[in-house]
């Protein structure tokens, strides 16, 4: 039981493992995930240590299985996850895995080498096809062959995006006429003779083709001839797997010049060159060639292809349970890496920081593991004393875990200090209703958080790597009270949806008001006055308390919010107090268990005296006035504020605000003397007691007086050998005691704690705040949106009202529950970190991080 309000005791231990059987013993440990290694080999390089090799092997398997499985992932095979959790491999299993792998990896690799090669062979032969068959075209929409073409006085044209004939004749460059006419050719008898041209084929993505059209026109000064057309169906690069647009061109040019020009810009522009026939008889026989051996490729490119799905379908059936051996494999010699070997070579030597209550269940591993490995030495585990701060380990469950994820968010708790957790399970969803009161947005949270909760296993087993999703789905069990809360909150202050629930009646009645001495109500009054004032003194207007929760005429009263002013108001104070209080109260638990009698006397008592003497008798006094005074005396009732103003200025003879009771003013000034008390008492005396318990054991108990021992302690001698000792066994010295620094320590915990009083209990005034914006904000959402809806009557009114619902629902979700929720969970995870936490909790311990296999898979503790 002790457990559950402190963390779990815990010892340091030392493990003795044979060589032979440390490897077993350190995989059984980390199946029950009990034991925290710690490293004894600081100083040593992480690539000196024993086991360096294994951790590398295992590295390099693991780099073999991503590889395989980013494979499986690129075609699309789903991964087999059974949720099997195999035991780990024998040390000399390893040999068998690396073997397996890297035949599964060099299988897979020459498989993508040659399918590679394969694809660029078929996309090359699809492009030649392409080619050949344009090519065709081109020559065929052409009315005399190609061969027949003279040149002209005039220079050849590139087709498309070229600058037209008039511009080009503009053209300031005479360089152009003159390698136009170099174009001609004379025969023996001085006539032009035609001259046959050169041209280049070849394919080139389609986004570069006007580009490379400027180019060629730049570089060749027009003396070129382009066709060009795309091609239809995409192509598949072979490196990428990605589909690409390409354009089939022609270039037609004459003479090695321009032909060394154009294949440099073809190469610049990453465009394929491939041979092409000058007759369409060759053409035509090399299509035909073309085209057969592209229904070979393709054949062979299937028959690799399903060669391929079998081996990845194969690999994809067991990668999973390859990954869990071999990276469980590197956590246990990475853990075995952080312990000593004896100067015999035959033992291994861990310390390690384990739960008391579990020392029986890690005795058990390490005999499991001792007979796995048929080692017939047994392991031992021997206890060792340590001054040494232990770490905080706190079990928990699914149901508890988030909320002590929300106390090890602001810091983990000191060793076997009170844990907060157990307390926020209910603080925490309650504080958050308060603010958050709203039937129907509760019901909608539960709702929400009921369906994860019945539906956890499955979303569990999808292993969703939502962010946002991992992060609502941890806070399940939050969310699912916070909501029953607000359920609570939301039929007490009788609001859903901005709107109150007549479930009981009314308790206020108009209809009483006739007949009533004093009254003079008639039917003409209600006629005649829009609003009217119920006095509750008059008898028979109000019919008695309402069975829970306000009364629902308070809704359409127009002085709604000044009677939910005051009444939050006071609520939010009342509830604040009693949890600092409580938190207060909370820190006596923590002095009794470290025995620490001087934090009880000077510490505790006078806090809590201080705390109730000022805030605890505002809330009594609250109490009181509300059973004092009633309806007939309410107008008499004194202000609180001022009342409380007053009792701080010592100001008894305020003749606006009269006393509450009887003996108001001695009550008042002996509590505020009490009070101011307290104060020295934790700012003086408890640092001189300190320095006075200081000297004292310092002293060792002994005075030495006229050379005459006197008192109960040891000798002098006696004294020298204890301290001997002390020093033997490498105990730790008391530290020195500083005056100065202890009392501005206890200055400023003083000065802190008494203002901090005073500005955690208006803390707890958001409490009030929120709750009036988040009703404030409910009601105009109803009234400037889902008014408008119900305000017609009609077929019209009742479709519109359809889309209205919508737009309401949605802004619902989105602006009261999500927005809000999230707002009014901030604000109470403020009040328990801040307001309720520092009157008892530290958070300055570390956390226990025990050797688990299930975190070191789930990724959550990296090497």
């Amino acid at each position: 039981m002790g457990e559950l309000f402190r963390s779990e005791e815990m010892t340091l231990a030392q493990l003795f493992l044979q060589s032979e059987s440390a490897y077993c013993c350190v995989s059984e440990l980390g199946e029950i995930g009990m034991v925290q290694f710690r490293d004894l080999n600081p100083d040593v390089n992480v690539f000196q240590r024993k086991f360096v090799n294994e951790v590398r092997r295992c590295e390099e398997m693991d780099r073999k299985l991503r590889f395989v499985e980013k494979e499986i992932r690129k075609a699309n095979i789903p991964v087999v996850d059974t949720g099997e959790n195999p035991e780990v491999p024998l040390p000399r299993d390893m040999i068998d895995l690396e073997a397996t792998f890297e035949k599964l990896e060099f299988e897979l690799k020459e498989i993508n080498t040659n399918q590679e090669a394969l694809k660029k062979n078929f996309l090359e032969l699809t492009e030649l096809k392409h080619i050949l068959r344009r090519t065709q075209q081109f020559f065929n929409e052409i009315e005399r062959p190609y061969s027949e073409f003279l040149v002209t006085s005039q220079p050849l044209m590139v087709m498309s995006n070229c600058p037209s004939q008039d511009q080009f004749s503009k053209m300031e460059d005479p360089s152009l006429l003159e390698e136009s006419s170099t174009l001609m050719e004379t025969n023996e008898i001085g006539r032009a003779a035609p001259l046959r041209l050169g041209f280049v084929a070849g394919v080139i993505g389609r986004e570069r083709i006007p580009t490379f059209e400027r180019m060629l026109w730049r570089v060749c000064r027009g003396n070129v001839f382009l066709r060009q057309a795309d091609i239809e169906d995409p192509l598949e690069d072979p490196t990428t797997g990605d589909n690409v647009h390409k354009s089939v061109f022609i270039i037609f040019f004459q003479g090695d010049q321009l032909k060394n020009r154009v294949r440099k810009i073809c190469e610049g522009f990453r465009a394929s060159l491939y041979p092409c026939p000058e007759t369409p008889q060759e053409r035509k026989e090399m299509a035909a060639g073309v085209n057969s051996r592209i229904d070979d490729l393709q054949m062979v490119l299937s028959q690799t292809e399903d060669h391929r799905q079998r081996v990845l379908q194969a690999a994809a059936k067991t990668v999973r349970v390859w990954f869990i051996k071999v990276r469980k494999m590197k956590a246990i010699y990475h853990t075995l890496n952080l312990c000593n070997i004896d100067v015999t070579q035959k033992c291994l030597i861990a310390e390690i920081w384990c739960p008391v209550s579990d020392l029986d269940t890690i005795q058990f591993a390490l005999r499991r593991g001792t007979e796995k490995s048929g080692s017939t030495v047994p392991s031992i585990l021997n206890r060792m004393q340590t001054k040494q701060t232990p770490p905080t380990f706190n079990k928990t469950n699914k149901f508890t875990s988030g909320f002590q994820s929300i106390v090890d968010a602001y810091g983990i708790s000191n060793y076997r200090e009170i844990n907060p957790a157990p307390y926020t399970i209910i603080t925490f969803p309650f504080l958050f209703a308060v603010m958050f009161g709203d039937l129907g947005h509760g019901a909608l949270m539960t709702c929400a958080a009921l369906y994860l909760v019945l539906r956890e296993r499955r979303f569990i087993a999808q292993k969703n790597e939502n962010e946002m999703f991992q992060m609502v789905f941890a806070g399940r069990y939050i969310i699912l009270l916070m909501g029953v809360f607000s359920v609570y909150t939301g039929i007490i202050y009788n609001d859903c949806f901005s709107k109150s629930l007549n479930v009981f009646g009314s308790g206020w009645s108009v209809r009483s008001m006739f007949g009533v001495k004093g009254a003079n109500w008639t039917f003409k009054t209600l006629e005649e006055n829009r609003l009217l004032q119920l006095d509750p003194a008059v008898p028979g207007v109000f019919g008695g308390p309402y069975p829970i929760g306000i009364d629902p005429i308070w809704n359409i009263a127009t002085n709604k919010l000044t009677f939910l002013n005051s009444f939050k108001m006071k609520m939010s104070i009342i509830l604040g107090v009693i949890h600092m209080l409580f938190g207060v109260t909370l820190s006596l638990f923590n002095h009794l268990y470290f025995k620490k009698p001087l934090n009880i006397y000077l510490g505790f008592i006078p806090e809590i005296v201080f705390m109730t003497s000022l805030f605890g008798y505002l809330m009594l006094i609250v109490f009181y006035k509300w059973t004092a005074y009633d309806a007939s005396s309410s107008k008499e009732a004194p202000s609180l504020l001022i009342a409380f103003i007053n009792m701080f200025l010592f100001n008894y003879n305020d003749p606006t605000n009269k006393p509450l009771y009887r003996g108001q003013m001695v009550i008042q000034s002996l509590l505020v003397v009490t009070a101011i008390a307290c104060v020295p008492c934790m700012l003086i005396v408890k640092t001189l007691v300190m320095r006075r318990q200081y000297l004292r054991r310092r002293h060792l108990g002994t005075q030495n007086f006229g050379g005459i021992r006197v008192g109960n302690g040891p000798t002098d001698d006696e004294a020298g050998i204890i301290q001997h000792d002390q020093l033997a066994q490498n105990v730790e010295e008391e530290p020195e005691f500083n005056f100065a620094d202890e009392a501005v320590h206890q200055a400023i915990h003083t000065i802190e704690y008494c203002l901090g009083c005073i500005s955690n209990t208006a803390s707890y005034l958001r409490l009030w705040a929120l709750s009036l914006a988040h009703a404030q904000l409910s009601e105009v959402l109803w009234s400037m949106v889902m008014h408008i809806g119900l305000a017609s009557n009609n077929l019209s009114g009742f479709i519109g009202l359809s889309f209205i619902f919508a737009f309401f629902a949605t802004l619902t979700v989105c602006i009261l529950l999500i927005m809000e929720g999230l707002s009014a969970f901030l604000h109470a995870l403020r009040l328990h970190w801040v307001e309720f936490q520092n009157k008892f909790y530290t958070g300055q311990g570390f956390k226990f991080m025990p050797f688990t296999f299930d975190s070191i898979l789930e990724g959550k503790f990296e090497d």
